[in-house]
């Protein structure tokens, strides 16, 4: 493929990642949004259907990572770097959804920043800009 075609692609992909996240609060149910754009602080978590919450919050996650792992793929073509995003991925998605549940399920009056950093790594495309340099780092360092 050639190169001009990859950051078309690439900028397209990022475009995706640009688009998801403005259109979030038509596209996927989760009620956390609006508790954290206002005064959390102070008030209690608003109810919310947590097998909804969860489907969307998969559903968004699942669209970012496909973009991020498209990204990854057009900006290095490894096999390599791709499954091993595949399964980071994956076992991000375990450990963070896991631990949202437990937050969610506990009393976190004391902080609201585990609930907020958490539910934030799973709705927002932050991996891709850990794993890009990683592996740009990764690729300088081998040859």
């Amino acid at each position: 493929m050639n190169k001009i075609v990859r950051i078309i692609l690439i900028g397209i992909l990022f475009l995706l990642l640009i688009l998801v996240r403005a259109f979030a609060p038509q596209l996927f149910y989760d009620p956390l949004t609006e508790y954290f754009k206002n005064d959390y602080l102070h008030k209690a978590i608003p109810e919310f259907d947590i097998f909804k919450l969860f489907s969307n919050l998969f559903l968004r996650y699942l669209l970012n990572t496909l973009i991020s792992i498209g990204i990854i793929y057009l900006f290095y073509k490894s096999k390599r770097y791709l499954t091993f995003s595949i399964l980071f991925y994956s076992v991000a998605f375990l450990i963070l959804s896991l631990l949202l549940y437990i937050i969610l399920n506990t009393d976190f009056t004391s902080s609201h920043l585990p609930l907020f950093y958490t539910r934030r790594f799973l709705i927002h495309p932050i991996f891709v800009l850990i794993l890009l340099p990683a592996f740009y780092y990764q690729n300088k360092t081998e040859t």
